[in-house]
């Protein structure tokens, strides 16, 4: 391989150079990891995607890379990928994908709009690893640049996952202060057992987030948006089997809207949806491989 095509596409965003960027590479078959990193970082967008089809119609082996590593789970990347696949298809027709990642299997619907694309990702049943020992909570929200009194005092910071362990930390006030400040705040995180951090104003339901080393806030974050779905369930903030918007990007000037959809009840929640608009940007081919 010597050469290969990848898309631009713009998700959770009703028009182009909005919303969260992507480059999705549908025919990435001979690629390894090293490679996918390497590509992820020259192009410089929040995350890149990898796909392979597999013998199953509609079906594709997928891998998705941060700036930093590879991640098992994504949202906004199978939202977009899902778009650019529909796209390739030249269908009118709602279509349904199957992606295939390190360690589940997700579905996404796509249809058509006058802007691009709608994109719905089904990430299944969320697990809730517990509410924050308040042993941990003080460094933990001092590490987001917060205090205790900016912390809701009706919905306690939780751990939950849909693919990514998420430290949901809802506030009432401080998200325009919030960022990361800890230089070692991948270790911080994983004494509660989470991976990443969701900062939530739980009356605004708007959010931030950041990659660990604080360098980089992302615009607007699918798997992080399918936690907060589950947590605002569960707690009842929003009622089960009503979709809410989340809105995040506002303090990167790309705002954006997530639709969210947590199902069940709030004793169980059956599974989340996460969905938005994907806007066509462009397309390439990289000439030369690492």
């Amino acid at each position: 391989m010597h050469s290969i095509a990848y898309h631009h596409v713009d998700v959770f965003a009703p028009r182009a150079f909005t919303g969260n960027s992507l480059t999705v590479f549908p025919e990435a078959e001979g690629l390894n990891g090293a490679q996918m990193l390497a590509i992820t970082r020259e192009l410089r967008h929040f995350e890149s995607i990898f796909l392979q089809p597999t013998d199953t119609p509609n079906t594709y082996r997928a891998r998705v890379f941060d700036l930093i590593e590879e991640l098992d789970f994504a949202g906004h990347p199978i939202l977009g990928a899902a778009s650019v696949l529909h796209d390739l298809r030249h269908s009118v027709e709602k279509e349904t994908w199957s992606f295939v990642l390190n360690t589940k299997t997700v579905t996404a619907t796509t249809s058509c709009n006058e802007n691009g694309h709608s994109a719905l990702l089904d990430q299944g049943k969320p697990e809730f690893f517990g509410e924050v020992q308040q042993t941990f909570l003080g460094e933990l929200v001092a590490a987001l640049n917060l205090s205790l009194s900016d912390l809701s005092s009706r919905f306690p910071p939780e751990v939950i996952s849909t693919g990514l362990r998420y430290l949901v930390v809802p506030i009432e006030c401080g998200l325009d202060r919030a960022r990361i400040v800890h230089r070692n705040f991948d270790a911080l995180l994983a004494t509660v057992g989470a991976q990443f951090a969701y900062v939530l104003d739980v009356n605004a339901l708007e959010g931030r987030h950041w990659n660990n080393n604080g360098l980089l806030e992302d615009v607007a974050t699918g798997s992080g948006a399918g936690t907060v779905g589950a947590y605002v369930v569960k707690r009842e903030r929003v009622p089960a089997n009503q979709e809410f918007i989340l809105q995040q990007g506002r303090f990167t000037g790309r705002p954006s809207e997530i639709r969210v959809l947590g199902t069940g009840s709030s004793s169980h929640v059956c599974s989340v949806l996460v969905g938005g608009e994907v806007a066509r940007v462009g397309r390439g081919v990289l000439e030369t491989l690492p």
